[in-house]
């Protein structure tokens, strides 16, 4: 590969060095903030040289070159252009500033509410099978023991995370905010307080005339003293205002008492603010969009959630998308499920089976290699890979899903259907629908059926991509001494994870390539080791992934964990140098994945074979937790 080339090639597809505002890179994209991205043809550059694929994403434009490339191809990049290269973080912060004031703020409430998912989703989760169960036990399928001790805790830890929910929200939203987390925590905690009235008794307490009050401003004003169970947005602005006041007080406070007077004034002057005035204002504001959305996906004959279903997926390209977890959130608070989640479920499929149709009907091979591994993660509710990967590039591909996702989003709304928690779409969406399968199921045919159907139709070759396809790629000549075949050990102690279940999309569609990933669990501190005989070729400067080139010529990347790139080499202790020789079982780094734990990201390791298209590859069941240097995890042969 020519890689001053397709750096050029990229540079002028991108708009020139001008139109670049920032570039950095990681270890398998080049990541870039772009100054106009009407100047940017994203078409022509899937076609140069070595890319992979080409995506948007946080405000930067992310062309996937994978490892081992994207590196020298940077280098050539920023010395064409003349560019003076950013980090990661730079980069970043770029591409926030780049966006407008609101596409900001979205993005803020996505900061803030994508990382209690998890918890979310486990009581959701738990509480769709409590359901059930209580609903198969009231009409006589089976018998139930309510004091039965696993009954008693799995009700407990059902309603656990939607009980203490501002809590969850403060520790987040402070930390996004850029406050003590720990303070967010207790002003959530606050606006929960066992001294103000439980808010789910002021329908009842507003009947009687009995709700309780509390003069504020010296006596000037009176506000209701209830409390803001089931309400989201006002702990929020409630952790803005904590932010604000903590980081000037940090300013002017004498370090001497610095820590004592900053939390105290912080917390008890937001809290005052809060629950004295903006908190019932914000409470109005946050009840009147809950109606609006309610009375949206509930017009008759269903049309508003046909419009909403249909329009979900262009939400997403736009970024919109991070604030309907808040939407999710409220619904569950004021209605017990959301109905706002089975209709982004169904905009997720449709656009999932609009990417298959094109994997079956494409005669591309690069196509095709891109768009089934995009599709099977779509339905698995990780729709990027097919929106940016393949359907957008395909226009009619994605209006076709955008049509399927609205017949979905009429029938949820038509029968009803709703769920007990967020965060899980697609297939295991079900999962949170277990009190009305039947109308999931019908829902997720009729869409894929409309979408896969409406795609297959649509979509045809592109004259340009066919023609390239067909042209026989200049192959480098293989030297003599390359291996016929060989096997690749695990790099890493731990559990073998399904690729769908990686939580960085990329990596989950195996767009880079065959992928083994392994979770090493709750160890502390463990060797990364080489999976096979080989040559270093590539080692990050953060410590966090690393290539090889094997004995057979595999071009391998180990990648430790999601997004600790962001950790900067914290926790990452480099055991081997670029051009070094290895074997299987030697040490290739020490990480300390405490330190990826506590710093947020997911510890999962991931092995990739980038060049597969080399070889034919060969993956065993992996069930049982794998021994580094030792545990067969993959097979390789090269072709011909």
């Amino acid at each position: 590969m020519d890689y001053a080339k397709s750096a050029k090639d990229v540079l002028g597809l991108v708009g020139g060095a001008s139109n670049v505002a920032s570039a950095a890179h990681c270890a398998t994209r080049l990541r870039l903030v772009i100054v106009d991205n009407a100047k940017v043809d994203r078409d022509a550059i899937e076609d140069v040289d070595g890319v992979k694929g080409v995506f948007e994403a946080q405000g930067q434009l992310q062309i996937i070159f994978g490892t081992g490339t994207v590196n020298k191809v940077y280098e050539e990049f920023v010395k064409a252009g003349g560019i003076t290269g950013a980090s990661k973080d730079e980069a970043k912060q770029a591409a926030a500033a780049k966006q407008n004031p609101v596409m900001r703020g979205i993005k803020l409430l996505g900061d803030v509410f994508v990382p209690i998912i998890p918890a979310i989703v486990a009581s959701g989760l738990l509480l769709g099978i409590m359901s059930t169960v209580g609903f198969m036990a009231s009409n006589g399928f089976i018998q139930l023991d309510t004091s039965n001790e696993f009954y008693v805790v799995a009700d407990l830890v059902s309603s656990t995370a939607f009980t203490f929910l501002q809590v969850l929200i403060g520790f987040s939203a402070a930390k996004a905010f850029g406050a003590n987390p720990f303070l967010g925590a207790v002003m959530g905690a606050i606006m929960i307080h066992p001294s103000l009235e439980s808010a789910y008794n002021l329908a009842a307490l507003s009947a009687a005339g009995e709700v309780p009050q509390q003069s504020m401003l010296f006596g000037l004003i009176s506000v209701d003293w209830m409390g803001y169970q089931g309400h989201v947005v006002p702990i929020v602005i409630a952790c803005a205002i904590l932010a604000f006041l903590e980081k000037r007080l940090h300013k002017v406070v004498p370090e001497a008492v610095d820590l004592f007077v900053t939390p105290l004034v912080s917390v008890f002057v937001s809290a005052y603010l809060v629950l004295g005035f903006v908190g019932p204002v914000f409470v109005v504001l946050e009840n009147a969009v809950l109606g609006a959305v309610q009375w949206l996906i509930t017009l008759p004959f269903g049309l508003g959630a046909l419009v909403v279903g249909g329009f979900y997926a262009p939400t997403v390209v736009t970024g919109l998308h991070q604030m309907y977890t808040a939407i999710d959130l409220g619904q569950l608070a004021s209605y017990g499920v959301t109905y706002w989640l089975p209709i982004a479920s169904a905009a997720n499929i449709g656009q999932a089976a609009a990417c298959l149709a094109v994997s079956v009907k494409t005669k591309s091979p690069k196509v095709r290699g891109l768009a089934f591994p995009a599709a099977l993660s779509g339905f698995m509710g990780i729709t990027e890979p097919a929106i940016f990967g393949v359907n957008l590039r395909f226009f009619k591909v994605f209006v076709a899903g955008c049509i399927g996702g609205a017949v979905g989003a009429l029938l949820c709304s038509l029968t009803g259907l709703a769920a007990a928690g967020t965060g899980v779409t697609g297939i295991f969406g079900i999962l949170l629908c277990l009190n009305m399968p039947l109308q999931y199921a019908l829902m997720f045919a009729a869409t894929a059926a409309v979408a896969f159907g409406l795609s297959f139709v649509l979509y045809s070759d592109e004259p340009a991509a066919a023609k390239a396809d067909k042209a026989p790629a200049a192959e480098p000549e293989a030297a003599p001494a390359l291996l016929a075949a060989e096997t690749l050990v695990a790099p890493l102690a731990g559990s073998p994870v399904a690729a769908a279940d990686i939580a960085d999309p990329t990596f989950a569609a195996e767009i880079l390539g065959p992928t083994v990933a392994i979770d090493p669990g709750e160890a502390d501190r463990l060797p990364v080791v080489a999976p096979c005989g080989g040559t270093v070729s590539t080692v990050f400067d953060t410590g966090h992934a690393v290539g090889i080139t094997s004995d057979s010529g595999a071009e391998i990347l180990i990648h430790v964990g999601v997004d600790t790139v962001k950790m900067e080499g914290e926790g990452f202790s480099k055991l081997v140098s670029e051009g070094q020789r290895v074997v299987a079982g030697d040490p290739l780094l020490d990480v300390d994945f405490s330190a990826v734990r506590r710093a947020g990201y997911p510890a999962t390791t991931m092995m990739i074979v980038s060049n597969a298209y080399d070889f034919d590859v060969e993956r065993p069941e992996l069930a049982a937790p794998v021994e580094p240097g030792k545990s067969d995890v993959m097979g390789l042969a090269r072709k011909g």
